[in-house]
């Protein structure tokens, strides 16, 4: 007999999260406990209801799906639902830890839940969880962050990104026509997904290199950044970043 599964969704795409039920419904032993639309929801939801299994999204707002798993005391086993290339689908398979590539298609789920039944005697490995971790830093080419204002959903391009910055626990795009953004992202999510011309010099400033107007010398090593929008906006770096930041930009 079938052990049944306690199943959680996570996913921060509402479309994705009702595809994905409507498709695990003729399961019999698959049984929905419920859904989560961020990884700081889906820790919560994790810790109370105690899933045997869940569906997994790996970008989301708040945590990330990577960095939702490693705040985990609870561990159910995971499939992941992702849009990563084949060098990542790749780095899946070797650590025996299942994927859905999206849109979740009805026979490759069919042969995920074939699989889930030959593992349900084994633990998922924290080795390997933090292995997938490594050999997924890749920085994927993203063209654009998104943004949510009420009910519309702004797509700001990178190359507008002047700097990004934290302030009071929040996370803002700061862009080239003066606005600010507020986004749900995390400030390491970020440092993880944009791509090289991003440069993290401190703990809350990310800078757009292709943006850097002047730099200048601070105190105990630090630089002080002065960017080319409008209001010359002025970020100084860590102490600690300093000789990073020298090797970097050959000062």
């Amino acid at each position: 007999m079938s052990k049944t599964w306690k199943t959680l969704i996570i996913d921060d795409e509402q479309l994705a999260r009702q595809r994905l039920i409507r498709l695990l419904k003729q399961y019999n032993h698959i049984d929905i406990i419920g859904e989560a639309v961020n990884g700081k929801d889906g820790l919560e939801k994790i810790e109370t209801l105690l899933p045997d299994l869940i569906f997994l999204d790996i970008e989301m707002p708040v945590f990330n799906g990577f960095e939702m798993l490693a705040q985990l005391k609870h561990q159910p086993k995971v499939v992941f639902t992702t849009a990563y290339d084949q060098y990542a689908i790749k780095a899946f398979e070797e650590d025996s830890i299942d994927y859905l590539l999206k849109p979740v298609e009805t026979e490759r789920l069919e042969r995920t839940i074939k699989r889930l039944e030959h593992l349900q005697h084994q633990q998922l490995s924290q080795l390997s969880l933090e292995n997938l971790l490594e050999q997924l830093k890749v920085k994927r080419d993203i063209k654009t962050l998104t943004v949510k204002i009420g009910d519309k959903i702004l797509l700001i391009k990178l190359e507008s990104i002047v700097f990004i910055e934290v302030e009071d626990k929040y996370v803002f795009l700061h862009t080239t026509d003066g606005k600010k953004h507020l986004t749900d992202f995390t400030i390491g999510s970020l440092e993880d997904k944009l791509p090289e011309q991003f440069v993290r010099i401190h703990r809350s400033n990310i800078i757009n290199s292709e943006h850097i107007k002047e730099i200048r010398k601070s105190f105990n090593g630090a630089f002080v950044f002065v960017m080319n929008n409008a209001a010359n906006s002025r970020l100084t770096s860590s102490r600690s970043n300093g000789e990073i930041l020298r090797e970097r930009f050959g000062i």
